[in-house]
């Protein structure tokens, strides 16, 4: 277990930092380099740990991927070209991994297994298990496919509408990945619309698929071709150093390439209600939009939050609960049962580890009431194993008087293995 000191900062945060890769984006990029023919290159890779277990996956499967540094090059053979692998296709912590390579597998003619550590065992299949059942995929797993390990014996797929009774873009993606291998043309309809990476990924690597409001449809039986794709920063990695800006008095900071997709950038809204102080710069649009960001320190306001805007959210809610602790007046959060089921239930676990500070905080049913004001003080905390929760809490140690210790803090590395680097070259002075 990996403890760590952190300290109050003296005074403000300065500088710029380059955000690493967007890890849903990084994912993607090997999936779709894996099953389009062709190579594929791909710069500003995130070398988390959750996307290295993608790139393992894939080479189980026999698909050819070199990386180094922050460039991937995916040798693919297209959808024939995935091979039964020899043994268990290891997804680590990544849900993202096990949820989108599940409709991948699910049309090819072999077998595989797809497992994870302690807590992918915990999180929900059925919602990915049972739309692919009903395409004609044969997927068992404990409690019926609820829990992993899955056991996916591929099958002919036909296409299905499907309306995702929660918003999803993991299922999403995982119904799209097997509605290219289907006969017919497959639909997906959402109830919120989700971050849309599959959908422009797919254009990128020369399929067709259309878009319609919330009805996303998808032909079976095309062929992908190799494509180079130029990685943005993550906007969810990028969002601890604005908020950290933000909450630090005096302090202005330049974060370099974030991607700002639209479906994504729930946490600039918030930012922007809240008060904050936030300039985008150097806007460009490649496949996905991205620029620079220059956040200054700002006097911020509670808010509500709450409906469409939540899926736009769900990964920055923890750290967006810190910067409500830092506000004048009440923040309430709605809408956001999907916590419950990520690396940890993060509505309970971020309350119970901000309480440990001294924030005032209660739970809900759907998400959390914080009411600003309270000073934060030094105390001992823990990540849980959620890299999510262990960046917030190194971030509130910015604010908080005294020292916090953060245990589990190597859960950061799967996500930000850069993060206390770059956090230390802001506080430099």
């Amino acid at each position: 277990m990996d403890r760590k000191q952190l300290k109050q900062v003296p005074g403000p945060l300065a500088g710029e930092i380059a955000i690493p890769g967007d890890k849903s984006i990084s994912h993607r990029s090997v999936m779709f380099g894996a099953i389009a023919e062709g190579k594929t290159t791909v710069t500003n890779f995130l070398m988390g740990e959750d996307c290295l277990s993608t790139i393992s996956c894939f080479m189980k499967l026999g698909v050819s991927i070199q990386h180094d540094n922050e460039k991937v090059i995916i040798e693919g053979s297209g959808l024939e070209g995935l091979q039964e692998p020899k043994e268990l296709l290891d997804v680590g912590n990544s849900g993202t991994t096990i949820r989108l390579m599940s409709g991948i597998l699910a049309g090819r003619d072999f077998h595989s297994t797809l497992a994870g550590d302690s807590s992918i065992g915990k999180r929900p299949m059925t919602r990915v298990v049972g739309p692919l059942k009903k395409m004609g995929a044969k997927i068992d797993g404990r409690s019926n496919g609820e829990f992993t390990p899955l056991s996916i014996r591929g099958q002919s797929l036909k296409a299905i509408s499907y309306e995702l009774p929660v918003a999803s873009a993991q299922v999403k993606s995982s119904i799209l990945f097997a509605g290219l291998q289907a006969e017919g043309t497959t639909t997906v309809v959402e109830p919120l619309s989700t971050r849309d990476h599959t959908e422009r990924m797919i254009k990128a690597f020369g399929g067709e698929i259309r878009v319609e409001g919330k009805n996303i449809q998808v032909k079976g039986g095309q062929k992908l071709v190799a494509a180079d794709i130029h990685v943005p920063g993550d906007i969810s990695s990028a969002a601890f150093f604005l908020v950290a800006a933000s909450i630090v008095p005096g302090s202005s900071v330049t974060l370099k390439n974030v991607g700002l997709n639209p479906t994504r950038t729930g946490i600039m809204d918030v930012l922007e209600k809240m008060g904050a102080v936030v300039t985008i710069t150097n806007a460009r649009d490649e496949f996905e939009p991205s620029g620079d960001l220059l956040v200054k320190a700002a006097s911020l306001k509670g808010t509500i939050i709450e409906g469409d805007i939540i899926p736009r959210l769900i990964d920055e809610i923890p750290i967006i609960a810190l910067l409500a602790t830092q506000a004048e007046g009440t923040t309430v959060i709605k809408d956001a049962e999907e916590l419950k089921v990520k690396e940890t239930n993060r509505i309970d676990t971020v309350v119970n580890e901000l309480k440990k500070l001294g924030a005032d905080i209660e739970a809900t049913e759907d998400g959390m009431i914080i009411r600003g004001g309270s000073p934060l003080k030094g105390n001992t905390v823990d990540s849980h194993g959620d890299h999510r929760i262990g960046m917030m809490l190194a971030v509130a140690s910015l604010v908080a008087e005294g020292d916090i210790i953060l245990e589990n803090a190597e859960a950061i590395s799967v996500s930000y293995p850069s993060f206390f680097e770059h956090m230390e070259s802001l506080t430099a002075k």
